[in-house]
């Protein structure tokens, strides 16, 4: 870990169509321009010497604080000093978000606010993961770092002067003063000197951006500081020309730190941005829903006839299927774990709960009022037949597992949920379906997974029909409106899943050892199993147990709000940062949680039963 901040050391700036993290120092480790899936341009993060970064730190030693102004996406880094207080204000200028562009502005203030303050500034960008070579040209007002097909103009104040390709500044400012540095891509004009009333303006506009849109939220629950920081990081994880969710931000970021299993998640997952509808509707965000909807209409059928069937399990931000895996050899990995991977070689697996996430929730958006037209319903009338004709057979699962296909019960599940909200959606319309077809199909797999999905001797429902593992994926049973919540067939399920794949409240998907995946190596417990766990325990009329490992999740964010995939055995994050999937799952889980406090008057009676259960959920 020597030279590599934590994981959770970050908080996260955008602009709707890339992104930047920004460290407790003041450091831009990573920045890929002028797309989420670009190649990087800041890569530190997976390689301290190769990786390129935009550092801006006080000299000397210093106590850094980290904090967002209230409710938007303009990131505040604090330092103080023995000679003075400074800040760092770092965002990215939200400017016609639906627009396609190459131009992208990170926006660095730096500000004295007590005594005198020394800075240094070192923009040491290398780009295409480090493998292009560029130039630098030095001027009165800034730099240019020039490559082949990228060019970047460093805004700054007079004084910088070139070191090898980098360029470095030393800054010395008094109370009240403000200075700052705009890194622009496809800039129109040569470097400038930002004035404080730029940099001012920049800052109030792209605040007031967050503000207004947040404040079309219509949550009012209990946690509206987590919920809302969950709202505004899925929206920075949103690539707003085609509505598209990333998973992640990141590439390569370890499950198990020295580890192998690192993949890039800068793509969008069926999965995961459908699952993010439910989220947004249940927050008042119809545009964003809307937006998705329709980029899912746009790949449904595409894949006819290939045996990954209609859909491929992700996609990139514009809808385009290219994901081929490469390795970058080149790069150490965030604190040695390699290898590090672009692309997705997952891409193309056979993975059948897709379908049912994505029907679900265009069934949940018709709920609200956002309907389909006719040419959407033809093609998802078409996936529907064609899922009826293949969902009996194996496939690799939510989990991605490269260990080979099994006849997994989270994939029967799904492709029931596909089914039956096709049917449900066909009857309250009065569209045309083959409705005797579907609803046949649908049933036939309700009893494949009553008759092989559960295993009597474990007194649960298993991962598959071939063995008795359990599955946190299963926690969706009740979710989806398979299982009545207080079913005993699903209580003694979440009994067993208590038993053995909670540990602190906090929630493993299953056990890799009496499961092999195809990898080596263990991993963390995963942060949306755990918020899965809060909401089938809410569901299930566990309310103490619920809202316990619901508060004490919290403490599992970092110092901002914000959540990796997994947890690691002492409480780190680990995986790509911050994960779409975490947060998207944290909101829906709130929503679920607080449904059921209110139903009760938010009245809890710890009795002595659910102490024995939260001892238990606390081991």
């Amino acid at each position: 870990m020597a030279g590599y901040p934590p994981i959770a050391d970050h908080g996260l700036i955008g602009d709707l169509q890339t992104a930047a993290l920004v460290t407790t120092d003041g450091t831009i480790d990573w920045y890929c321009c002028p797309r989420f899936d670009s190649p990087s341009v800041f890569g530190a993060l997976l390689d301290q010497e190769r990786g390129g970064r935009f550092s801006i730190a006080p000299v000397g030693d210093c106590t850094t604080k980290q904090l967002y102004f209230p409710d938007t996406a303009v990131l505040i880094t604090r330092f103080m000093t023995p000679d003075g207080v400074g800040e760092l204000i770092d965002l990215m200028p939200v400017d016609n978000p639906g627009e396609v562009t190459d131009r992208h502005r990170i926006v660095r203030g730096i500000r004295c606010v007590r005594g005198t303050m020394r800075f240094t500034l070192d923009c040491a960008p290398r780009f295409g993961y480090g493998r292009q070579d560029h130039e630098v040209e030095v001027t009165d007002q800034g730099a240019v770092f020039r490559t082949h097909g990228l060019e970047l103009t460093l805004h700054g104040p007079s004084g910088l002067e070139q070191r090898g390709k980098d360029v470095h500044g030393d800054l010395t400012l008094q109370a009240g003063q403000l200075v700052g540095v705009i890194l622009e891509s496809a800039a129109d004009g040569p470097p400038r000197t930002p004035t404080a009333t730029e940099l001012t303006v920049l800052a109030e506009d792209t605040a007031r951006y967050w503000r207004e849109w947040l404040a079309t939220s219509r949550y009012r629950g209990r946690w509206r500081e987590m919920v809302n920081r969950s709202a505004i990081t899925l929206k920075l994880m949103t690539y707003a020309p085609s509505g598209a969710l990333v998973a992640a931000p990141t590439t390569g970021l370890p499950e198990q730190v020295g580890g192998e299993r690192n993949w890039d998640y800068r793509y969008t997952w069926i999965r995961d941005a459908s699952m993010s509808v439910h989220a947004l509707l249940g927050l008042g965000f119809t545009d964003e829903a809307a937006a998705f909807l329709r980029w899912i209409s746009g790949r449904a059928a595409e894949q006819v006839g290939k045996t990954s069937g209609p859909l491929k399990i992700m996609y990139r931000i514009d809808g385009s299927s290219d994901l081929d895996e490469d390795v970058l050899d080149h790069l150490n990995g965030y604190a040695g774990s390699r290898p590090v991977r672009v692309g997705n070689g997952a891409a193309d697996q056979l993975q059948l709960d897709i379908y049912g996430e994505m029907l679900d929730a265009v069934w949940a958006a018709d709920q609200h009022g956002l309907r389909i037209g006719h040419p959407a319903w033809t093609k998802l009338s078409e996936v529907t037949d064609w899922l009826c004709q293949h969902w009996d057979q194996p496939d690799e699962g939510v989990w991605e597992t490269r260990g080979g296909r099994q006849n997994f019960t989270y994939g029967r599940l799904m492709c029931w949920v596909a089914l039956d909200r096709m049917v449900r959606l066909a009857r309250e319309h009065g569209r045309p379906a083959d409705l005797e077809r579907w609803e046949q199909e649908r049933d036939r797999i309700y009893h494949r997974i009553m008759e092989r999905g559960w295993n009597a001797e474990r007194k649960a429902f298993t991962q598959h029909d071939r063995t008795d593992v359990l599955d946190a994926s299963l926690l969706m049973m009740p979710l989806v409106g398979f299982v009545v919540p207080h079913d005993p067939l699903w209580l003694s399920t979440l009994d067993a899943m208590n038993d053995e794949l909670v540990s602190d409240s906090l929630v493993y998907r299953y056990n890799p050892s009496a499961s092999p995946d195809g990898l080596r190596g263990g991993e963390g417990t995963f942060s949306i199993c755990t918020f899965w766990y809060v909401e089938a325990l809410a569901r299930s009329g566990r309310l103490e147990m619920a809202r316990y490992a619901f508060e004490k999740m919290f403490t599992y964010a970092n110092h901002v709000g914000l959540y990796a995939e997994e947890v690691g055995l002492t409480g780190e994050q680990l995986g790509n940062f911050p994960q779409a999937f975490t947060h998207l799952s944290l909101i829906n889980a709130a929503l679920a949680l607080d449904a059921a406090l209110d139903r009760t008057g938010g009245q809890l009676e710890v009795r002595p039963e659910m102490e024995a259960r939260l001892r238990g959920a606390s081991r």
